[in-house]
């Protein structure tokens, strides 16, 4: 029988290589920003509602605020926390971190005050980026932290005189100085516009990105600096999913590693221009596809589904996109979407982006595009250079037959080097170099994986294993339903049986026993909901995807 590797290198590209490539050397991805402005210097890096950021305002002003953090003592391996929207400053920081050796940690936008307060102080971090829409949030933890450089900017620093794009009611928030902060331009303006003097090894932790926290209090996987570097190199020479030519387009949030890489990363190895969007609307983004030609961009199914429904009730020019990556977030990717998402874009493909994680800096596999497989968890072939496998998850040492269910591990270049300061943690999952998931998953014929979801959400009927993303896969064809989550519900005869939450489609009517009588005909009696509880929202991550853990039994 062959192995998994030997069937996936048989669905393999036909002309791409098997190994990463680098098109300007094996360095830190900084110096390809560096190598890139002198290149072309005046080619947007950036685009932001009709505000051009060059290589060479992206370079220099990355090297200033460098500059200026080296001047007021932050060193190599000190933490630098982002808490920003999607805007020019994000990279910036991004890279002026990079730069100097610091240990970026990003942290979502959407943050309250125990989130942002737990994540800063489990980093350790002394200097933080922020909004100032954001402050209020950072105002309530400042007693509680340990900040030494707060420094706050505002959306206007970059938005245009005349703006391309429709602006969001949070750029009506003008600039007024913050007592005991620092404003980003100032902080510019002091720096020196020279490449910082610090030497970064591919092998230091560039990045602290921070877990779900599905199973636990969220925990920073440390990322290096030859991760970063890895999965940008092989989304451009493997993947092919960017080029020099190509025109991005930044909804989701960068501050998830999907994000960071798809739309902040990658991109300055490849040398082309991304369009930024602070937060995503359906008639903005649809705006800026037809008025910057966007080729590709990365976001959420259920964000697919509302643009495809926008696009159908107006009129734009979406014949650009050749290449849509998504995520199965709360709604799973069909043929049928695919096929709706061609008929609006002329032929464009939407796949699924990928299967990844945080201790692998994501993008472990890909969907070849001769050979697209739709459907309950399809994620593609495993990326090159990378080596994931099906194992018993009671014993990891027992690697199961193609077809047959159980834990998936990864082992790769990119993986973690470590979770922060929780040694336990990292033995129970970096083991003998594989990152062992806590992930359900099975191969098929072909070499591609099939992610079935997570272990500790499986719901267990009767001794019968329910996946919750397979019965929302099936709910979600319901005519009335729009979006739907499941979890466990504890019951004293069966264990645990299932509970879904559902939304229903605007004007559309459903009872709870007309869905579970639909159900009974379209799924096994152990699948089908017990309690149906309708919603008006679900819990939602900073990138989309459902947080089952905050609903209620």
């Amino acid at each position: 029988m062959p192995s998994i590797k030997e069937l996936s290198l048989k669905s393999w590209p036909s002309g791409v290589p098997t190994e990463a490539q680098y098109p300007l050397g094996k360095v830190p991805l900084a110096e390809y920003l560096t190598m890139r402005a002198r290149e072309h210097p005046e080619k947007p890096a950036l685009i932001f509602y009709g505000r051009t950021v060059s290589y060479r305002e992206l370079e220099e002003s990355s090297n200033r605020l460098a500059g200026y953090l080296l001047q007021q003592g932050v060193k190599k391996g000190d933490r630098v926390a982002l808490f920003l929207l999607n805007c020019p400053q994000y990279y910036i920081a991004h890279y002026a971190a990079l730069k100097i050796g610091a240990i970026l940690v990003p942290c979502s936008p959407l943050f309250k005050e125990m989130e942002l307060e737990y994540q800063l102080l489990d980093a350790g971090v002394e200097t933080l980026l922020t909004l100032d829409l954001l402050f209020p949030v950072v105002q309530k933890v400042l007693g509680k932290v340990q900040l030494k450089r707060l420094i706050v900017t505002n959306l206007n620093d970059y938005l245009p005189e005349e703006a391309t794009l429709p602006l969001i009611e949070m750029m009506q928030i003008r600039k007024s100085s913050i007592p005991g902060t620092v404003d980003f331009m100032e902080a510019l303006n002091s720096g020196d516009a020279a490449p910082p003097e610090v030497r970064v090894e591919l092998d230091d932790v560039a990045l602290l990105q921070y877990t779900g926290g599905t199973t636990g209090l969220p925990k920073g996987a440390m990322l290096s600096q030859f991760a970063v570097l890895f999965k940008s190199a092989t989304s451009w020479s493997n993947a092919r999913i960017v080029d020099a030519d190509t025109v991005g387009l930044a909804i989701t949030p960068v501050f998830h590693i999907a994000s960071m890489l798809a739309n902040v990363d990658a991109p300055i190895l490849a040398g082309s221009t991304v369009v930024l969007l602070a937060n995503f609307d359906p008639e903005t983004t649809l705006a800026a596809i037809e008025r910057y030609r966007i080729n590709t961009f990365l976001a959420t199914v259920p964000l697919n589904v509302r643009l495809i429904e926008q696009a159908r009730a107006g009129r734009h020019d979406l014949s650009s996109l050749r290449l849509t990556l998504t995520s199965s977030f709360g709604i799973i990717l069909t043929e049928e979407i695919a096929r709706q998402w061609a008929e609006i874009t002329g032929g464009g493909i939407l796949v699924e982006a990928a299967y990844g994680l945080s201790e692998t800096h994501t993008f472990d596999t890909f969907m070849p595009r001769h050979k697209i497989k739709y459907g309950y968890g399809s994620c593609g072939i495993p990326n090159a250079e990378t080596d994931i496998r099906i194992f018993d998850f009671d014993d990891r040492t027992r690697e199961l037959p193609l077809g047959e269910e159980g834990e998936i591990a990864v082992r790769g270049p990119s993986n973690f080097l470590g979770y922060w300061n929780r040694p336990a943690e990292t033995a129970a999952t970096l083991v003998d170099g594989w990152v062992f998931t806590g992930d359900v998953g099975r191969f098929d014929e072909d070499g591609y994986l099939f992610f079935l979801g997570r272990r500790k959400e499986m719901i267990k009927v009767s001794g019968f294993s329910v996946f919750p993303e397979e019965v929302e896969l099936l709910l979600g064809k319901h005519p009335a339903v729009a979006n739907v989550a499941v979890i466990p519900k504890p019951d004293e005869r069966k264990g645990e049986v299932v509970k879904a939450f559902i939304i229903l489609k605007p004007g559309e009517k459903a009872t709870a026993e007309e869905i579970q009588n639909w159900a009974r005909q379209n799924m096994s009696a152990y699948k089908v909901p017990a309690a149906i509880e309708f919603a008006d929202s679900l819990p939602l991550s900073g990138s989309g995807k459902v947080l089952r853990r905050l609903l209620k039994p």
